[in-house]
């Protein structure tokens, strides 16, 4: 199910967008696209990912980001509006798995270097250390649950390519046009980009 566009974007996200002239591109994305549970494709990308980054925030409001790795399908999905992500021994700071305690709020940035894709997802999360929780996650300390509230891809253009080292042809630079990228080709968006 798509999420609605005016429940997506805070008020904050709007002014920007009406100052840059985005507004109506960032709804038609926002109720095309933004959905509250990940489809087939996605759920296939995660368990296929060797990586995370999440962000959480701490209960005065500070941001903090993280790396979270494993093998391949370290992160399970149980279904289509869950995952569970497994914290392995660290350093003993629990930064990340303290904010999520203390404020559920989590968004994730997946990755994916045989992809020209990123996948945000953003919920609230639960943590979670009792055996049963632990057991499908060999070697975690501690799980992550996260309810998923929204799911959207991300613009991929500027992302360099990971196994040759490549920047993005999108990426500016003085005397130089960069391409436009295909996504702003198709008759969907006609209206909607700022000339």
């Amino acid at each position: 199910m798509t999420v609605e566009a005016d429940v997506f974007y805070h008020e904050g996200s709007r002014r920007v967008q009406r100052r840059l002239g985005t507004e109506q591109l960032a709804t038609h994305i926002a109720e095309r696209y933004v959905t509250d549970l990940l489809v087939d494709e996605h759920i296939g990308w995660i368990r296929a990912a060797d990586a995370v980054y999440l962000a959480t925030v701490d209960p005065a409001g500070r941001p903090e980001c993280s790396y979270k790795g494993g093998l391949p399908g370290f992160v399970r999905v149980p279904d289509p509006r869950t995952l569970e992500i497994p914290s392995y021994d660290g350093n003993g700071m629990y930064r990340t798995l303290g904010n999520a305690a203390a404020t559920p709020g989590i968004g994730m940035l997946f990755l994916f270097p045989e992809l020209p894709a990123k996948l945000r997802v953003n919920g609230d999360c639960e943590l979670l250390t009792d055996p049963g929780s632990l057991t499908p996650h060999p070697g975690a300390e501690a799980v992550l649950r996260v309810h998923i509230r929204e799911v959207f891809e991300n613009c991929p253009r500027y992302l360099h390519d990971r196994r040759t080292g490549t920047h993005s042809e999108h990426c500016p630079r003085p005397d130089y046009r960069p391409p436009e990228p295909d996504w702003k080709k198709k008759p969907e968006y006609e209206g909607l980009l700022r000339p």
